[in-house]
């Protein structure tokens, strides 16, 4: 203590100043090239889920059709996720703003995923006891109830950006 007041200490001197407009820069090219190396990587991962979908569903689809078709939907709504999650890169690459509305699609496809996913595990139970059926029951309409709030959510959102007509 100084004169009745307490000192700061600092941690590290660069935060002492502002830092240079080299260094920003530096970091913004830095977060560019991370922002774009993720968007690659979510676009390489969503084409090996493509392929590895089709080639499991040609291999299966002979012996365990509906458990097939239903494997492919759920792993192509994976894709779906996956390129959405590239174009929301994209877009945030092209103008700087993160908008809110991809990620409420994203989560309305992961919802849907969650219902045929479930739905397909109940169907193929060797026995369904009351206490699964009623769990099941729960996370269902626990799953629609998110995917009507996330598409208010959407509407809100559509509407909030909208022109107002005066």
């Amino acid at each position: 203590m100084k004169d009745g007041h307490a000192e700061t200490v600092t941690r590290w001197s660069i935060f002492d100043r502002a830092l240079s407009g080299p260094t920003i820069g530096l970091m913004e090219r830095l977060d560019g090239w991370g922002y774009i190396s993720t968007g690659l990587s979510f676009l390489l991962i969503g084409m090996i889920v493509f392929l590895h979908a089709w080639y499991a569903f040609v291999l299966t689809v002979g012996t365990r059709t509906i458990p097939a078709v239903l494997s492919l939907v759920h792993d192509l709504l994976l894709v779906i996720i996956l390129l959405e999650l590239f174009r929301t890169i994209i877009n945030f690459l092209k103008t700087k703003v993160v908008t809110l509305e991809p990620f409420l699609y994203i989560c309305v496809i992961a919802s849907t995923r969650r219902i045929l996913t479930t739905g397909a595990q109940i169907s193929y139970m060797e026995e369904v006891t009351d206490q699964i059926f009623n769990r099941y029951l729960l996370d269902l309409g626990g799953n629609v109830l998110v995917i009507v709030a996330l598409v208010i959510a959407v509407y809100v959102a559509r509407r909030a950006v909208l022109p107002t007509a005066t």
